[in-house]
């Protein structure tokens, strides 16, 4: 909201999470419904079709593993310095990968299935 305000006031978000229980509460809900946002639905056990399990957290990993921190901070630092490396072209592929994974599992009717691309 106060990112993009711009975007906020004409109420043409859509918000994909998952169904942990910090996102899902009352309040949340309640918050999102009195700001119009569409929530796309999020199906159960469904890792395949969140960004941060299929790319952000892969990613993160993989470029993280193996290396030793000595804090904390030194640890966030690191991470946070991966994260803006992300470029914007690749979190829009990652949107297209996201969509075609959700046309897929509508076109199995909901079925999980495997694979590490859509």
């Amino acid at each position: 909201m106060l990112k993009r305000p711009e975007l906020w006031g004409n109420q043409t978000w859509t918000l994909h999470h998952e169904n942990a229980p910090a996102q899902a509460s009352l309040l949340i809900r309640s918050y999102l419904a009195k700001h119009h946002t569409s929530v796309v639905p999020h199906p159960p056990y469904s890792p395949d079709l969140a960004p941060s399990e299929f790319f952000l957290f892969q990613k993160l990993g993989t470029t993280l593993k193996g290396r030793r921190f000595q804090t904390i901070e030194e640890s966030q630092e690191n991470a946070i310095r991966e994260l803006r490396a992300i470029t914007e072209s690749a979190f829009q592929e990652v949107f297209q990968q996201w969509k075609k994974r959700w046309e897929r599992r509508i076109a199995s009717r909901g079925d999980c299935f495997e694979g590490g691309s859509a």
